[in-house]
């Protein structure tokens, strides 16, 4: 397998080259200040890409790199009997991995040419600390199975400008096109337990399987967990500039689309709820700060796409309209909502894909541990509407309907016995992360590894039929399981 990952001296040289070497010609074109200190040190990153729309995602910091010579505070939280370690009281921008943002104006060129040919060119966008510095590029009109490729410029606020951070990505085919597609899912990625000082192994593996999408299904950092606790909003964004400005995350969110979901760990802190609150950061706040850190476009935190004739994907959010989790179990509690709910139904009904795949931040098949936990659809804080989804979900769709989730640190193949409901847990992102299962358990599981990985799905298009494919791989991409079905 070939290694995509960057190390951290290729990493800082390169960007130096693409950040500040580029120049720029031509009216559509910025000329490169070669003595500017900007950068975009988080990277780019494309998401929610439809046959005709993208969004594409840039933040403007004061260096082109991230803070690498910066305090370090890092570890587990359970690791330190304090909630805050005194080192974590410096500035936020002292800490190791900080990027301090930048005011000064961004914009977008993008096309289907490599050489920019037939380029597209934004305004301007200026952008600020009151979004923390962050504008994100709403293209319409896009082609349909096309790959983009775009370059991000920027400008500070004496109006000099620098060089570009570069990436692509693949717009979905029309729904009636019979079109192969291949995607990956990944989940908890906990930065103390990376494996790598780069970033997760996992990154570098799914890049060389070159898929068209990934999702992103939640625990994306660890408010709560990781060292420093992110008791403000401050250390909330600087676990985002900390986790997504490692060089293995940034070369992957530059040339993989991406989906994103959030999950507790990364909207406040463990199985939380619309209001609470840990110390100054409150549910709503995270809420806030995960919609600017995503690729993601205003309205619903749940949303669907097509891709082609075979695929559709449902992406379901879990804390936005969730009960409390201590609220007993009943015909009134829920995760999902009312609205989710009769969305998630009337949707997939309504769908003539082929191949109809769920991916939930957690689970809804599990089986999850037996007492401890009470927050997921697998557990009995919330059978009944758990019941209610998968009796739902063999009466309608029994033989095409799939769960990919994420949240369990083990990666599993299980199906419902009463129902048949088949879920696929792609596990934690580092095999340092992995653990927590309740065990195997032979009523439910064709696969059980407590190791870390991701998951990939394939789908395939033969003649009058579709093949569907699973498969479990280990984080460095070697398959350790797979399943598929015809839908012949």
């Amino acid at each position: 397998m070939t290694d995509t990952s960057f190390s951290r001296r290729t990493f800082v040289a390169t960007s130096g080259a693409v950040l500040a070497g580029t120049a720029l010609l031509g009216d559509d074109r910025a000329q490169a200040d070669e003595n500017s200190t900007l950068g975009q040190a988080m990277g780019t990153r494309a998401g929610e890409a439809t046959d005709s729309t993208a969004i594409v995602w840039t933040r403007l910091t004061a260096a082109p790199i991230r803070n690498n010579d910066g305090v370090v505070v890092s570890g587990r939280a359970k690791d330190f009997k304090s909630k805050q370690l005194p080192e974590a009281n410096v500035p936020v921008e002292q800490l190791e991995g900080a990027c301090p943002g930048a005011a000064g104006k961004v914009r977008l060129r993008y096309s289907t040419q490599p050489d920019f040919g037939d380029a597209i060119t934004t305004p301007w966008a200026e952008v600020s600390a009151e979004n923390d510095f962050i504008y994100q590029f709403a293209l319409k009109s896009l082609q349909a199975a096309a790959v983009y490729h775009y370059e991000g410029q920027s400008m500070d606020t004496g109006g000099k400008t620098h060089g570009v951070v570069r990436g692509e990505f693949r717009t979905a085919p029309l729904k009636t096109a019979s079109t192969d597609v291949m995607f990956c899912v990944m989940s908890c990625q906990g930065y103390p337990d990376r494996g790598h000082a780069d970033g997760h192994d996992i990154y570098p593996a799914m890049q060389s399987l070159n898929p068209h999408f990934a999702c992103l299904t939640g625990d994306l950092v660890y408010y709560d967990n990781d060292m420093p606790r992110a008791t403000s909003p401050p250390l909330a964004r600087y676990h985002w500039e900390r986790m997504f400005s490692l060089p293995r995350l940034i070369e992957f969110n530059r040339k993989v689309g991406t989906y994103w979901l959030k999950d507790d760990h990364d909207t406040l802190n463990n199985d939380s709820w619309p209001g609470a609150k840990m110390g100054s950061l409150t549910f709503a706040e995270g809420q806030r700060i995960f919609r600017q850190q995503s690729p993601m476009a205003d309205g619903p935190s749940y949303r669907t796409f097509r891709w082609g004739r075979d695929l559709q994907i449902w992406l379901t959010d879990g804390r936005d309209f969730r009960s409390p989790n201590n609220q007993p179990d009943g015909p009134e509690k829920t995760i999902w909502g009312a609205e989710q709910k009769a969305w998630f139904k009337r949707t997939v009904k309504a769908s003539d894909a082929t191949w109809k795949v769920l991916i939930s931040p957690t689970p809804l098949v599990g089986p999850d541990r037996p007492s401890g936990k009470h927050d997921n659809h697998a557990n009995t804080g919330f059978a009944h509407e758990g019941d209610e989804l998968r009796g739902w979900l063999k009466a309608n769709v029994p033989d095409n309907c799939f769960v990919i989730c994420g949240d369990r640190h083990w990666q599993y193949h299980s199906v419902h016995p009463q129902t048949g409901l088949r879920e696929f847990s792609v596990g934690a992102a580092s095999d340092e992360h992995a653990g927590g299962t309740p065990g195997e358990n032979l009523d439910y599981h064709q696969f059980h590894r407590v190791k870390g990985g991701f998951l990939s799905v394939s789908i395939a298009r033969e003649a009058s039929h579709s093949n569907i494919h699973f498969r479990h791989h280990d984080v460095n991409g070697t398959i350790v399981h797979q399943w598929s079905q015809s839908s012949e």
